[in-house]
């Protein structure tokens, strides 16, 4: 329950309205289910439908079939109703036959925004360019699937306009965040790809550049969504933020000459959190949470994902963040192959050493166009995406039992509860009276998976048939 408004969508939407087309948006993030797409489209009567996935958010990423099923079936809702229908996404740009076969008239392939604008007006005839002028599309043609140039992918990322902010409800997000945790915070974005070469990340929109938008257009767009918005807190949901040199420093910067400043989360890499004054440039900047892909404790691992980076690095980072009083996340992924039950183990000795205050945890998982995905595709079995994102299945034959990953995922997170909690406890004794209620449900987790945890720890010593397992 932390929604955010589908940003990637909001982007497309106002780069159209900025080539003067009139848009409706209809926001299936707080939908139960397709069909609250029929009265969207009776109402507005749209020529043309673009299903759109927010490529900003990393779980779309992820190609889920949950995903693909509901795009398939407002495909057909859309069809029925006469609609020509764009899609653009990760998965459909990896399946287009499977699109087209479910009646989807054209795919996008990467960054996704000018080339929609392009088609549409080709589409309501208001450009007269042949669609094989158009770059990053495919599309169907005399039983044969044609795909144009590729897009290249815009460099200057101030061109874009901001997000169509007010096409969102986001009073419904307000209440969501307000009624689950105390807080409404919006999504943003500062950047545009990732560098790094770690082998199981996909990289079909971007490729492999890096693009920043301007510190003063960031903070613009900061100063908009507080006046008309008033969010508690960002989540900037670039795939490495501040990378640029100096960028952190400039962003700073405008925010202190603006009186500026939102608390804000972000995700980085280790290996660029390791000199002091990164980090007062952060806290300064009002970021309030980085979030590490530590993925594993075990360096052998980390060497095998092409990574990058150390696990001396991961433990040093942590520890520079938490002296700034900036709270440290960590991405962690189990079942890479050739992970034993020795790496599993450093993995969660570096949870407890490095005493994160969140984690995220997964199973590698492999999308096409990936190294790691080349590397495992001959031995995948039939299922070849998850349902959703708790379906964590292993997908090709891993070193333990596939049923050993989801214990091991509530073992982790019942081991980092009672850490924790502990923590917590040590500190009761700075405790204001105010802080009562943290103190009482600390001690009542610590508790709780105390008592619970053995059991998960029997379970996994039988799936893996390792005495070891009982130790973690």
């Amino acid at each position: 329950m932390m929604p955010y408004p589908p940003l990637g969508t909001l982007y497309a939407a106002a780069v159209l309205r900025r080539r003067g087309l009139d848009v409706a948006f209809h926001d299936t993030m707080l939908s139960d289910n397709e069909e609250t797409l029929v009265p969207a489209l009776d109402h507005h009567r749209p020529r043309i439908l673009v299903v759109y996935d927010d490529g900003f958010n990393y779980l779309t990423k992820m190609c889920l079939a949950r995903m693909r099923q509901a795009a398939f079936r407002m495909t057909q809702i859309a069809k029925a109703r006469g609609c020509t229908v764009v899609i653009f996404s990760s998965d459909a740009t990896d399946h287009l036959a499977e699109y087209f076969r479910e009646g989807a008239d054209f795919v996008i392939c990467g960054e996704a925004e000018f080339t929609l604008a392009e088609l549409c007006a080709h589409l309501l005839q208001r450009s007269p360019p042949s669609l094989h002028d158009i770059n990053g599309l495919a599309f169907p043609a005399q039983g044969q699937i044609v795909r144009t140039a590729p897009r290249t992918v815009a460099e200057d990322l101030d061109v874009f306009p901001f997000p169509a902010w007010k096409l969102a409800d986001l009073e419904s997000y307000r209440r969501v965040w307000n009624r689950r945790h105390g807080y409404f915070s919006l999504n943003m974005v500062t950047t545009r790809g990732c560098p790094f070469h770690c082998n199981w990340c996909a990289k079909p929109i971007y490729g492999q550049v890096y693009h920043s938008r301007s510190p003063q257009n960031v903070a613009d767009e900061m100063e908009f969504v507080r006046s008309e918005y008033r969010p508690d807190h960002l989540w900037f949901s670039d795939d490495i933020f501040g990378l640029k040199p100096g960028w952190i420093t400039s962003f700073a910067d405008e925010l202190e000459k603006r009186s500026l400043r939102i608390p804000f989360k972000c995700l980085s890499r280790a290996d660029l959190l390791l000199k002091e004054e990164n980090i007062r440039q952060l806290a300064r900047a009002g970021c309030q949470t980085v979030w590490l892909g530590a993925e594993s404790g075990s360096q052998k691992i980390l060497d095998a994902m092409d990574k990058g980076t150390t696990v001396d690095q991961i433990s040093k980072a942590a520890a520079l963040l938490h002296r700034f009083n900036i709270g440290v996340g960590f991405f962690l992924q189990f079942g890479y192959p050739g992970e034993t039950m020795e790496d599993i183990r450093q993995t969660f000795r570096m949870v407890h050493d490095c005493a994160p205050d969140e984690i995220g945890v997964s199973v590698s998982y492999p999308l096409p166009g990936t190294r790691f995905y080349d590397r495992v595709r001959s031995i995948m079995g039939e299922k070849q995406n998850w349902v959703d994102s708790q379906d964590l299945d292993l997908m090709f034959p891993g070193m333990y039992q596939r049923d050993f990953y989801r214990v091991l995922h509530r073992a982790i997170h019942k081991r980092f509860s009672i850490w924790r909690g502990l923590r917590t406890l040590r500190s009761a004794s700075s405790f204001a009276p105010s802080h009562l209620r943290k103190f009482l449900r600390s001690l009542a987790a610590v508790a709780y998976h105390s008592v619970t945890l053995p059991m998960l720890r029997q379970r996994l010593f039988r799936l893996s048939g390792e005495p070891s397992a009982a130790a973690l």
